[in-house]
């Protein structure tokens, strides 16, 4: 089901979304989504956010957006480098940005306006850097079970 929500054009919106975001920063964006939500939906987040490495980032900078699409629950993750500049409601802010288009079933639409509202803290705390910036995350979106 999880794989299935989206079309193939739809996914490619949301990695193009992530690539452009990430054009702007040095910070990394990763999507996973899957079908359940095995306990608290930030619990999850912090395992997946885990599994995925994303804590490896030079600058401590990645964000996850997690979704389990048959539980209806999402959360946004930042790492130690992003939560220390952000203001202390920018996630919840974000979350509600997405909630808002997930409530009309868009949840493309919802995903990718996380995606830049995220890309443009990610670029004014932590701004690409041409001569020592690396991708250092996939883009793609991951999916789990």
């Amino acid at each position: 089901m999880a794989e299935k929500l989206f079309s193939p054009e739809q996914k490619a919106q949301i990695v193009s979304a992530i690539q452009k975001a990430e054009t702007m920063t040095s910070g990394e964006i990763q999507v996973h989504i899957e079908n359940h939500c095995k306990g608290e939906v930030l619990d999850r987040a912090a395992e997946v956010f885990e599994t995925l490495k994303m804590y490896q980032t030079k600058d401590r900078n990645g964000v996850l957006i997690y979704l389990a699409v048959e539980d209806h629950k999402f959360a946004i993750l930042g790492d130690a480098g992003i939560n220390a500049v952000v203001s202390p409601d920018f996630w919840v802010q974000t979350k509600d940005l997405m909630a808002a288009q997930f409530r009309m079933g868009k949840f493309t639409e919802g995903l990718i306006e996380g995606i830049h509202h995220a890309g443009d803290q990610l670029g004014a705390h932590f701004p690409y850097d041409s001569k020592g910036d690396q991708n250092e995350l996939s883009d793609e979106i991951s999916f789990g079970k």
